[in-house]
């Protein structure tokens, strides 16, 4: 299958330590499977840095290996109250510590509004079946996280787009 990841950068080597923390699946890389979205994805990068330009690098991956065994393999199928405490956890870690040891995590994006949320939530004003239905895109979008060494050793550069 292949997989795309939007950044301001041409993607030459995979470096884990330099994703962002506090992210849906926590810090690693992230890659989706609809070219679009990663677009959409380097012009924001692009907006958010201020420099660079949107590239798209493309990957080829073997999608048998999610159902292998192979990789320690986390999957979300739609928006639920478990993805939404994974998404909620893991946004609020900061820290070189993942909260998890998948190797691949495959689910639903969060809406950006999630901080608010959080907030409300926190405070009480929502529940959690309210946050859950207030961080959920309008359309299911889904985002692949490759979170280890060995799940990113299986990922081959096609080239960029």
């Amino acid at each position: 299958m292949r997989l795309y990841h939007g950044s301001n950068t041409e993607i030459d080597a995979i470096d884990l330590t330099r994703g962002r923390r506090g992210k849906d699946f926590g810090q690693g890389f992230y890659l989706s499977a609809n070219l679009q979205q990663a677009r959409e994805m380097a012009d924001t990068v692009v907006d958010r840095e201020g420099e660079g330009t949107p590239i798209v690098t493309e990957f080829e991956f073997d999608d048998s290996l999610i159902t292998s065994g192979t990789l320690d393999v986390k999957i979300f199928q739609h928006y639920n109250l478990e993805w939404s405490r994974f998404v909620r956890a893991n946004r609020r870690n900061k820290t070189e510590m993942p909260l998890h040891n998948h190797d691949i995590v495959y689910g639903p994006i969060a809406d950006d509004t999630i901080a608010k949320q959080m907030r409300l939530l926190d405070m009480e004003y929502i529940d959690e079946e309210r946050f859950m239905q207030e961080i959920q895109y309008k359309e299911e979008t889904f985002q692949y996280f490759f979170g280890s060494k060995k799940a990113i050793a299986h990922l081959i550069k096609i080239g960029i787009l």
